[in-house]
């Protein structure tokens, strides 16, 4: 089961005001959003006409986490709190640890190129619902160590029951802040009350893990966790008779069709001046472009999304540039480094 600190859930329990919850959700926006660069990173490695199936897949989910950002990210405002995005802490620092102790004290997340091994060990532990469909017997132990963790199930509950408590005066009467543009209406909507806050919570929560009796968070759609083990399956899931199996359609996967990119790339990694350092700089130096538009889109100006949703399109193309520079003679390339940085060549990415 994966596992959070369970401080985070006893802090939103023991929540008197609405500015006691300002933290913990700014929290959890630094969560939703830290799954993005490992998961976007996996799915630019794939090289173009290969592995389709496999990158959709992702695709769908890194869409769902973003809109999950943005959902935490209107909680926060529909209560009066300012998102903080374009800060240096705001990137989780990989490899290392997510926000909220996800994962327990061992489990670190890295920058990696596909792999199916990376999708087992490193996604699949990410999105573990706190309820699956189908689960092995407890390791032994494992219900003495519980009460030291709680899941991300859980912190969700916690602050849906906790804006319940504290009522409707908590929210304010301004919700042309909120970013809703880009997204599904009946998924991102403005919050304004206890009950679409409840309704926008339970849509993190049943995308990223499902339903207690069904992996699906919607027909024919798994959850995040189901999406990663079909990869790893190699086959879409399906309802069967005695309920659920990996049957359905093959998802073939090509190891050729990868981008042999070196693990956890930092700027300084490469040589000033090389073709690697140079392409790397830039892709962080966008990178936080992206999250400075995002930190405006989010305290005022919701119309300035569309400059971030510019800005990830072109990641893309910067990213697929990175890694067809070879580095040295390790037959391996280069890839996108996710750090704060607030200047290229002396031009400021809040500008």
């Amino acid at each position: 089961m994966i596992k959070l600190d369970r401080k985070y859930v006893e802090q939103v329990q023991a929540s008197a005001t609405k500015a006691d919850l300002f933290p913990l959700l700014q929290n959890a926006i630094e969560l939703e959003h830290a799954t993005i660069p490992p998961y976007l990173t996996a799915m630019f490695s794939l090289k173009a006409g290969t592995n389709d199936a496999i990158r959709s897949l992702i695709r769908s989910i890194v869409f769902q986490e973003m809109s999950h950002m943005t959902i935490a990210a209107n909680l926060l405002i529909s209560i009066g709190g300012c998102p903080q995005i374009n800060t240096p802490d705001f990137i989780p620092k990989y490899p290392g640890k997510l926000p909220m102790g996800i994962g327990g004290q061992d489990f670190e997340v890295p920058i990696k190129h596909f792999s199916k091994e990376l999708v087992r060990d490193v996604f699949m532990v990410i999105e573990e619902p706190e309820h699956p469909v189908y689960v092995q017997p407890p390791e032994a132990g494992l219900e003495a160590a519980q009460d030291q963790f709680a899941t991300i199930g859980e912190f969700y509950d916690a602050v849906k029951q906790k804006i319940e408590d504290l009522g409707d005066g908590i929210f304010v009467d301004d919700p042309k802040k909120q970013v809703v543009e880009w997204f599904e209406t009946d998924r991102v909507f403005p919050i304004t009350n206890v009950e679409t806050a409840g309704k926008s919570i339970d849509v993190i929560v049943v995308e990223g893990e499902g339903t207690r009796t069904t992996p699906f968070e919607s027909p024919a759609d798994p959850a995040h966790f189901y999406k990663f083990s079909e990869i790893y399956e190699g086959q879409r899931i399906v309802e069967t008779q005695d309920g659920f199996a990996y049957a359905g359609a093959s998802i073939p996967f090509d190891a050729t069709g990868v981008f042999p990119m070196v693990d956890n790339p930092k700027v300084a990694d490469f040589a000033i001046g090389t073709a690697a350092r140079i392409g790397v700089e830039r892709y962080a130096y966008s990178y936080s472009s992206l999250l400075n538009a995002l930190h405006v889109a989010f305290n005022g100006k919701p119309d300035h999304i569309n400059t971030a949703i510019g800005l990830m399109y072109s990641l893309k193309i910067e990213a697929v540039n990175l890694m067809s520079i070879q580095v040295g003679q390790t037959g391996q390339t280069a890839g996108p480094s996710y750090e704060y940085r607030n200047t290229q060549g002396g031009v400021s990415a809040a500008s």
